[in-house]
C-alpha cells in the first residue's frame, strides 16, 4: 500500500483516529503501539465498531484484506499521510513552541484569527509526534490559517514536526528551564526550540517575535521576514495592567485594538497576548473585532484558571510546572492585592541532575516574599531543607486545606502534572 493509495481512501473517509475509545463510523484507524499497548490488537475489533478502513502494522493482524491496509510501520504511515494532506494545503501554517504559554498562545492566537478567517488549531494539546500529523489530517479544505503547537522534550523533535506540517510561519512563546534532564540544560532547550526557527530560516517563513527577550531576536537573526511585538520599539507594542485579579493590556501606537480585559491571571500572559494581536493584525483580522475576541477567552484544563470555592478565590494552574513557570507564578501572587494568600505548590519534575537545586532556590524565592500558608508537596520538596509545611501528596493538601477552613482567602495551587494538585480542591 503506498501513499498515493491511503490518501485517496483517506479524501473518502477524512477522519483519522488511533484509540478505539474515540472511534466514530468511517474513521480510519492506525494501530499505532506504545510502551503498553499493541493497536494491531485493536484492529478487528475497530471495524467491528464501524471504522471504514484499519492501518496495521504487523502481518498477523492482517485480517481483512478488504478493510485492511499492512504498511511497514503505523506511526510511520500515519505522518507521510499527513505530509501528503499538508501539501495540498495551500494557506499559512503557523507553528508555535517554547517552554511556557505554548497552549494559551495558540488559544489566544487561534481564537483572534478566528474573529475573522475559518480557522483551525491543535486541539488541547495534542502537540506531540501522534498530535502534530491528526492535527494535520483534522483541516478540512474550507479552513484558511492552520495554528499547530509544537511540544518537546528531547533534541530534534521539533525538527521532525516541522518536516510533517512544514509551517510557513512561527512563533517560540520563550525559553525557559523544563525538562532540563531531556535537553541536557537550559542550551539545550534553547537549541530544541530554535529548531523551528532554523526551518524557517530555509524556507524563507514569517516568524512573530516577543522583543522583551533579547536571546529570541538573537536566534531569529537570518530568518527572512520577522514581525516583532512587545513592551517598546516593535512592531506591535502594548502594555500589562495589572490591578486586578485579571491582566488587562493596552495596545498602543496605531493600533486600533485598545485596551483589552482579559480572562487571564499573570502579567506573565502579557507576551501571549501581544503574540494573537500581532498575528491577527497581521493576518487581517479587522481590529475591531480582535480585543473582543481574546477577551472572551476563558482558560480551561487548570490552567491559570480563576475560581471561587467555599467564599475563597482560587487561582488553579495545576497543569504543568517547571522552574521558570513557577516563578512567573509565585512572583504574580506576590504582588497580587490581597489580605490572606496562601500557596499550594506541587513538585517540579524531569529536572534531572538540577533538580534539588532548582526547588531550593524555588524556596529561596518563596521565603522573600510574605504568606499566610505555604504548602509544599511531594517529590524532591521532600528532600531539601525548609520552614514549610511538607506533604506527601495532592490528597494529604486536600485533607490539610479542608481542616483550616479557610474564609475569603486567595490561594495558588501549581505543581507538575505527575503530582496532581488539581485533586487538593476536588
Amino acid at each position: 500500500m503506498n501513499i498515493e493509495q491511503l490518501y485517496s481512501i483517506y479524501q473518502q473517509h477524512r477522519s483519522v483516529q488511533t484509540d478505539t475509545r474515540k472511534l466514530k463510523p468511517n474513521d480510519i484507524f492506525f494501530a499505532l503501539k506504545g510502551g503498553n499497548f499493541n493497536g494491531n490488537e485493536f484492529a478487528a475489533k475497530a471495524l467491528e465498531m464501524g471504522a471504514a478502513y484499519a492501518v496495521v502494522d504487523e502481518a498477523a493482524y492482517y485480517t481483512v484484506p478488504e478493510k485492511m491496509m499492512l504498511v511497514p510501520d503505523a506511526l510511520e504511515a500515519l505522518q507521510q499521510l499527513a505530509l501528503r494532506h499538508r501539501k495540498q494545503l495551500n494557506i499559512p501554517f503557523l507553528a508555535i513552541t517554547g517552554t511556557n504559554g505554548k497552549t494559551t498562545t495558540k488559544e489566544l492566537v487561534s481564537t483572534a484569527l478566528a474573529a475573522g478567517l475559518k480557522t483551525y488549531a491543535t486541539v488541547g494539546n495534542l502537540n506531540n509526534h501522534i498530535g502534530v500529523p491528526l492535527t494535520i489530517l483534522s483541516i478540512q479544505p474550507d479552513v484558511e490559517i492552520a495554528v499547530i503547537e509544537m511540544g518537546a522534550n528531547h533534541q530534534h523533535e521539533i525538527e521532525g514536526y516541522c518536516k510533517v506540517a512544514l509551517p510557513t510561519h512561527g512563533i517560540i512563546t520563550n525559553i525557559g528551564k523544563a525538562h532540563l534532564e531531556g535537553f541536557g540544560g537550559v542550551e539545550g532547550v534553547k537549541k530544541a526550540k530554535g529548531e523551528l526557527y532554523d526551518f524557517l530560516r530555509a524556507n524563507n517563513g514569517t516568524v512573530f517575535v516577543c522583543n522583551d527577550y533579547d536571546y529570541l531576536l538573537e536566534m531569529a537573526k537570518g530568518i527572512p521576514h520577522i514581525v516583532t511585538y512587545g513592551k517598546t520599539e516593535a512592531d506591535y507594542v502594548g502594555e500589562a495592567v495589572t490591578d486586578s485579579a485579571f491582566l488587562g493590556v493596552e495596545v498602543r501606537g496605531d493600533s486600533q485594538v485598545g485596551f483589552i480585559q482579559t480572562q487571564l491571571v499573570g502579567a506573565y500572559n502579557f507576551p501571549n497576548v501581544m503574540a494573537a494581536v500581532a498575528v491577527a493584525t497581521y493576518f487581517k483580522v479587522p481590529e475591531s473585532k480582535i480585543g473582543p475576541a481574546i477577551a472572551g477567552y476563558a482558560p480551561t484544563n487548570n490552567r491559570s484558571q480563576v475560581m471561587q470555592v467555599g467564599g475563597n478565590t482560587i487561582i488553579m494552574d495545576a497543569y504543568n510546572a517547571n522552574p521558570s513557570s513557577m516563578k512567573a507564578a509565585i512572583e504574580n501572587f506576590a504582588g497580587l492585592k490581597a489580605d490572606k494568600k496562601v500557596l499550594m505548590l506541587g513538585a517540579m519534575m524531569e529536572l534531572g541532575e538540577d533538580s534539588i537545586k532548582e526547588h531550593e532556590a524555588l524556596v529561596d524565592l518563596i521565603k522573600s516574599h510574605p504568606w499566610d500558608a505555604v504548602v509544599l508537596v511531594g517529590g524532591d520538596f521532600k528532600n531539601i531543607q525548609h520552614p514549610f509545611i511538607y506533604l506527601e501528596n495532592s490528597a494529604a493538601a486536600a485533607e490539610w486545606l479542608k481542616r483550616q477552613q479557610l474564609a475569603n482567602a486567595h490561594i495558588l495551587i501549581k505543581g507538575s502534572r505527575s503530582t496532581g494538585m488539581e485533586k487538593v480542591i476536588a
